[in-house]
């Protein structure tokens, strides 16, 4: 099993796998190796992108709040949602503090107003989004997780740290990148949903690799016999990984496929 973020990890900063890549996990799917992204993205996203990778296994979203089988029946497999008491705390706590936010309620995304902030992220990933105007009285149920965005990535690092510490035990607090905050179900980690698939597969850690870039994917990696840091990650993800491969620009998934799985694979 072949565990693997999206982006800064398979997809460049222009949101694209080369064809290198592309042409190694085809032949990795091909010859049964289960090839699986596990990505903070919404469904919707995360589907076209496999599709497109011609991928024909389940997908783990939001951090691993979602597995759905996007190849077959679209049946989901894992879910962990955010309670909606404490996602109306979370979103006070960021209007408090003047900071834009997403939210996503059963794979839909959701902002209060329109922004640069919103139409720079849909634009880059080519997804639709709804304006609601004031959230804080729309039914939460089904509430995948909260993202916080702002271009002052020492505010977004304060907020982790503080938020992560206040909400201990009751949600998961992550940076994806150094200019977005999620907010989560505590169990709707990448690790979790990991062990859920290898469970159901009866893939035993020691088969499975995981490569990813940023601090959200310690957990994933974790949960992996063979754990690849990308050569651009951040440096708490390379202190935990056994390899730190090429920079995604250098398809650093190629070659750790290459290392640990075999050179055939690697084009």
């Amino acid at each position: 099993m072949l565990v693997l973020d999206i982006d800064g990890t398979i997809f460049k900063k222009d949101y694209t796998a080369t064809d290198r890549v592309k042409n190694t996990l085809k032949k990795l799917c091909d010859n049964g190796v289960k090839v699986v992204l596990c990505t903070g993205r919404m469904y919707a996203a995360t589907k076209s992108i496999a599709e497109e990778l011609s991928l024909n296994t389940p997908v783990i979203c939001y951090q691993g709040g979602l597995v759905k089988n996007f190849c077959s029946d679209d049946a989901t497999l894992w879910e962990r949602t955010m309670d909606p008491a404490l996602a109306l705390e979370v979103i006070r706590e960021l209007k408090k503090r003047k900071i834009f936010f997403n939210i996503y309620i059963n794979d839909e995304l959701m902002v209060e107003e329109d922004s640069p902030l919103i139409r720079q992220y849909v634009d880059a990933r080519n997804l639709s989004y709804k304006i609601i105007g004031n959230c804080e009285n729309i039914d939460f149920t089904g509430l995948n997780k909260i993202l916080a965005i702002d271009d002052d990535t020492k505010l977004i690092e304060n907020l982790q740290k503080e938020m992560a510490e206040k909400y201990n035990g009751k949600l998961y607090v992550i940076r994806s990148t150094p200019r977005f905050c999620e907010f989560s179900n505590p169990d709707a980690t990448k690790g979790n949903a990991v062990r859920f698939l290898a469970e159901l597969w009866n893939i035993k850690k020691e088969e499975i690799m995981a490569c990813g870039d940023q601090d959200n994917d310690i957990e994933m990696l974790l949960a992996a016999g063979v754990k690849v840091a990308m050569g651009n990650a951040t440096e708490d993800l390379k202190k935990i990984a056994d390899y730190v491969t090429e920079t995604v620009d250098n398809d650093g998934v190629v070659c750790a496929v290459a290392k640990y799985i075999g050179e055939e694979y690697a084009f």
